[in-house]
């Protein structure tokens, strides 16, 4: 089977067995409030950054709090979500850089997104699909760990990863990809030990027909 006829496979399976749904697993109520969870969701499962941010926006309940907040008070609010210190600067300096550049207000750019404090790639296009409903490929670690085993890329560098799927997956699916590929992760094609007997494209998988 051709690549581009196993793609189009892959992702009829995917929509068969996840009908598409917008679903964000991190509890937000503002803008800002996605894109600093997921700042801190960065080696970090969602469920224990929901926890932390439970807590962190009653303490810092507007963007102002947050570029006003004493840094090392900061890294023991976020500490349980690991590399405190490093996300603790980002929040902080990523709400001064939000109110005195954007008028407090998220820019929907890719370019401009990962000019802010701690904002990379993948940051950025969780809070274009999210936020703004903008076409974008997130490359969380479920996203890579499977479209590596379905042979959809070679490499191992989340950017270069994103491209890949830029070039093969239909724009209207790049958003649709990643919240499936997520439940799919999460449900069966775990790590590291896959439940492949679980699973509804081995057919279609060359990691699969390889062990």
């Amino acid at each position: 089977m051709k690549k581009a006829d196993r793609v189009k496979a892959i992702l009829a399976a995917l929509d068969a067995q996840y009908p598409y749904e917008d679903k964000c697993y991190l509890n937000y109520s503002a803008p800002y409030e996605l894109l600093f969870a997921t700042i801190l969701s960065a080696q970090c499962t969602d469920d224990r950054v929901n926890i932390v941010t439970a807590q962190l926006f009653v303490k810092y309940p507007t963007l102002e709090a947050f570029a006003r907040a004493d840094l090392a008070e900061m890294e023991q609010d976020v500490k349980p979500t690991g590399f405190f210190r490093n996300k603790a600067k980002s929040l902080v300096f990523c709400a001064q850089a939000l109110l005195h550049n954007h008028g407090g207000q998220l820019p929907s750019s890719i370019d401009e997104l990962t000019k802010l404090p701690g904002v990379g790639r993948k940051t950025a296009n969780v809070v274009r699909c999210h936020i703004f409903g903008l076409p974008s490929v997130v490359v969380d670690t479920h996203v890579k760990r499977i479209s590596a085993r379905l042979g959809l890329t070679k490499n191992d560098d989340p950017t270069k990863i994103e491209f890949d799927l830029m070039k093969i997956l239909p724009k209207n699916h790049w958003i649709r990809y990643n919240h499936q590929i997520i439940a799919f992760g999460r449900e069966i094609c775990k790590a590291p030990n896959a439940k492949c007997h679980l699973c509804f494209i081995t057919n279609l998988c060359p990691a699969y027909k390889s062990s």
